[in-house]
């Protein structure tokens, strides 16, 4: 098929390398050039001058960037993909935004003959660069029959989760749950720790209970190491928790806890962490 990827972050260079290595023809464009050639010496592909013009004539266009206002730009911008696409194209959106700004894009979309599908993913750098994220997709089924074996490049799990909005609504739920394991997981850790007992041990152990998660296995012994440069930024954890309590508070859920471990990140923050991981949160309870 004939695509293009824009954005081509820690997570977007790897999910248009997935498509790339597939035999795809894939056009590609970043804000930065400097990503867009790195990109060219790994894969095979086209340098786009904007995304106008790397979502001219393709299949499906694909977007992973950072915000509401990123994604508006290249989608309705005066460079943007929109007016390029031809009818019947897709645009797939990887970005994890607000539901709001998917049911716009989607209703603006429609009124021109495309096709717009939210689809912010989860797994990290990690599983984008292994192809094994999770898909989380608001749109229209037919569209989403289109699109599913082409994400299914780079993801171990793609699902339809009901109309526009509904991926972002639900990769809300993912943050919010992440959020709450992290702060538990270092709070534990730490407890071992102050408790004398070998933590990297007590990982191993409790990993095989029922308090196992993804970022027990994952983060548990480089917390334990105060390892962080690497993984979800607190930057961007804070945003997507800032879009699930507003949600929350359009929609009346209740979200104590999940406020409390937002501005836990926003002392990781003023101490510099910005850039750290996500499971950075240990440094607020235990000297590294």
């Amino acid at each position: 098929m004939k695509l293009a990827f824009i954005g081509l972050g820690v997570m977007g260079g790897p999910m248009a390398g997935h498509l790339a290595r597939a035999g795809h023809s894939v056009s590609v464009y970043n804000r930065s050039p400097a990503r867009v050639q790195a990109w060219l010496v790994r894969h095979p592909g086209t340098a786009a001058a904007s995304p106008a013009v790397a979502a001219r004539d393709a299949d499906i266009v694909f977007s992973c960037v950072g915000n509401d206002d990123d994604l508006r730009e290249i989608t309705i911008g005066s460079r943007g993909a929109f007016a390029a696409m031809r009818e019947g194209a897709i645009f797939v959106d990887h970005t994890t935004t607000s539901a709001a700004v998917a049911e716009e894009l989607h209703a603006t979309a429609a009124a021109s003959g495309l096709h717009f599908l939210d689809a912010p993913v989860s797994g990290g750098q990690s599983g984008a660069e292994q192809g094994i994220l999770t898909v989380m997709v608001g749109g229209d089924a037919a569209a989403y029959a289109r699109a599913e074996t082409v994400i299914a490049h780079y993801a171990r799990a793609v699902t339809l989760m009901g109309p526009s909005g509904s991926g972002q609504k639900t990769k809300m739920v993912n943050q919010i749950c992440v959020a709450g394991v992290v702060q538990g997981l270092a709070e534990g850790l730490a407890f071992a720790l102050h408790a004398g007992l070998d933590a990297k041990r007590v990982v191993d152990v409790i990993s095989k209970g029922a308090a196992t998660s993804w970022q027990m296995e994952n983060r548990g012994k480089t917390m334990v190491d105060g390892k962080f440069d690497f993984g979800f930024a607190v930057d961007l954890m804070r945003k997507d928790l800032r879009i699930a309590m507003e949600a929350a508070r359009a929609n009346g859920a209740q979200l104590p806890a999940t406020a409390l471990i937002d501005q836990f990140y926003a002392r990781v923050q003023r101490v510099g962490g910005g850039r750290l991981d996500t499971s950075s949160l240990i440094k607020l309870l235990v000297e590294q």
